[in-house]
């Protein structure tokens, strides 16, 4: 599927999600505008490697990208509920978790793109690749020549060590070369998210104080769920002899 890189089709409509911080998500939605960062900017520092590597060309000599830092990058997970995901994004327990897809993700991106929008949108499930294939994804990804899809798809490949993540990325080409670490373009918010949820550890009553606050703040009409990540299951019973 053109832009959707290591996507099928059932993936491509399948439920993504990404903790931001209260702050974040007021601000997503009173501007409208979402934005992404340069890969620098990510914690990992192996992000990019390819990109940032020297290089060896045919005849010998060295050098680097001169469009390295034309990417800019969202990240967002499959995995739908993970205890660490609120123990990094949401630490002060008031993160909200959002719902989308990767064709929202990517219609939003690439409404305000024009007939560029095929050169510069892209959306892209994370690999996670043992070293000896990530050498060899590295050795040849551009042997079949230097095109806007595959350097998007430098950015899609990380270490077996991240695997529990389960990302996928929302990547823009920047062919205006900004000298800006971040890009932030215009969408309905929404359009964008279908859900919202808290984070399992506030109380019932917390809970209930935050998600008002949301919707205050916010005028969603979706639902804004508490996530019962640590609710003992339905049903569950010890049965003795």
């Amino acid at each position: 599927m053109r832009n959707a890189l290591f996507l099928n089709e059932k993936n491509f409509d399948k439920s993504v999600y990404r903790i931001i911080s209260e702050s974040r998500l007021f601000e997503l939605f009173d501007t409208q505008k979402n934005v992404l960062v340069r890969p620098s900017m990510w914690e990992d520092p192996f992000e990019n490697f390819i990109l940032n590597s020297t290089v060896r060309t045919g005849d010998g000599e060295l050098g680097g990208f001169g469009f390295r830092d034309d990417l800019f990058g969202q990240c967002w997970t499959f995995q739908k509920a993970s205890d660490a995901m609120w123990r990094i994004y949401s630490s002060d327990k008031r993160g909200v978790r959002i719902r989308s897809t990767p064709r929202k993700l990517l219609a939003s991106l690439s409404a305000g793109l024009g007939e560029w929008a095929t050169s510069q949108a892209f959306v892209g499930k994370v690999r996670y690749l043992p070293d000896a294939k990530m050498r060899k994804f590295a050795r040849d990804v551009f042997r079949g020549g230097l095109d806007v899809e595959t350097v998007v798809s430098t950015l899609l490949v990380k270490r077996p060590a991240f695997a529990h993540e389960r990302e996928m990325r929302i990547v823009y080409f920047d062919r205006a070369k900004s000298k800006t670490d971040l890009y932030s373009y215009n969408l309905d918010a929404h359009q964008l998210i279908d859900q919202m949820m808290t984070d399992p550890r506030l109380t019932a009553d917390e809970t209930g104080e935050f998600q008002e606050l949301i919707r205050s703040k916010t005028k969603f009409q979706g639902n804004i769920l508490r996530s019962l990540l640590y609710a003992p299951p339905s049903g569950f019973e010890v049965r003795l002899p």
